[in-house]
């Protein structure tokens, strides 16, 4: 009996490529959404975020428009090494040297529809660009409870909460000034339609150390939805990095960049609707990952989103199993747009 392959250790997700017909109006949509440009080099722009990595998104200028994969940064340079000799379609390991934070790069086939996958290691991280205020919120407090009776008390509480709230509206009014640009801060996940489910799970849960979060059956009880996050042990991750559904034709379906807060977010939001771009869906709050969420479809038609205040979880969280239905895909925000999923 042949032993099954040892998994692959992925660290975190990295960046994702797209090729453009038109370069310079993808560059337009990329400057509103928040993306900062970290270099050029002949046909490709790569744009990085305020946090560590050394770019988040590549666009290359091309004959159509396309999806050229998502990079995971792998645990080791062993892990790469063995991804090259064991992936299907894999290539021998090559430099990015061209890339910003340089490091070398493994591309393969992504399960049964052959989608482009790319490993990296060895990548030079920068410094985080930007601070923002990390602000309180002022939720229901007992300062103004029935049961305290102590006057003093009740003063105190209500002078810590007076000074909380004044010192969270001057943080507003002075960082974030008008609206514009929601700052990316990471790449957080991407998703695809494939058109064979279970090949697909087994392939990446089995090649990679990818555990399902989320696990979404039809009317049957088959499994056609995972959200799927990286077993990290006991370090928190986030609820998902990479998800995908079965459909009838393979495509990307969105790539998701964080930002810092709702604040940035919203006005993030009326920054785009303003410069004219399509809305796709949002604001909302979805119910697996409980991120709030806003998409925006890019000039070629392709899904960006901003998401913030995400699940975490480490590897003692069991999978969560749910039946597909609208309803479970937002708490709050407008009614899913019809084609969302297909």
């Amino acid at each position: 009996m042949t032993a099954p392959p040892r998994k692959i250790n992925l660290v975190r997700i990295a960046h994702i490529n797209y090729t453009y017909q038109n370069l310079e109006r993808a560059e337009a949509f990329f400057r509103d959404f928040g993306f900062v440009e970290a270099s050029r080099e002949g046909t490709r722009v790569y744009y990085r975020g305020y946090g560590p990595e050394p770019f988040v998104l590549c666009a290359e200028a091309g004959a159509k428009d396309g999806f050229g994969g998502a990079a995971f940064v792998v645990e080791s340079e062993e892990d790469l090494e063995y991804a090259s000799k064991t992936l299907p379609g894999a290539s021998e390991p090559y430099e990015l040297s061209k890339a910003p934070g340089g490091g070398r790069c493994v591309t393969f086939e992504g399960g049964v529809d052959k989608f482009p996958f790319h490993l990296v290691s060895g990548q030079e991280i920068r410094e985080k660009a930007t601070v923002f205020p990390e602000r309180d919120f002022n939720f229901m407090s007992d300062y103004n409870d029935s049961r305290l009776r102590s006057t003093e008390r009740r003063a105190h509480f209500s002078g810590l909460i007076k000074v909380s709230r004044d010192l969270n509206v001057f943080l507003v009014k002075s960082t974030y000034k008008s609206i514009g640009p929601a700052p990316v801060h990471k790449l957080g996940h991407f998703g695809a339609c494939v058109t064979d489910f279970q090949q697909t799970y087994d392939f990446f849960t089995t090649r990679f150390n990818f555990i399902p979060s989320d696990l979404v059956h039809d009317e049957t009880g088959r499994n056609v939805t995972v959200f799927l996050r990286l077993d990290r042990g006991e370090e928190l991750v986030d609820h998902h990095s990479f998800f995908f559904f079965e459909g009838p034709k393979f495509h990307v379906h969105h790539a998701s960049f964080e930002t810092h807060d709702s604040d940035l977010q919203f006005l993030g939001h009326d920054w785009l609707r303003e410069r004219g771009y399509e809305n796709c869906w949002g604001v909302g709050r979805h119910v697996m990952g409980s991120q709030i969420f806003d998409y925006w479809f890019d000039p070629s038609k392709f899904i960006f989103e901003h998401y913030v205040d995400g699940d975490q979880m480490n590897s003692s969280h069991p999978p969560n199993h749910s039946k597909a239905s609208p309803d479970s895909l937002h708490i709050w925000g407008p009614d899913l747009p019809e084609g969302f999923l297909l």
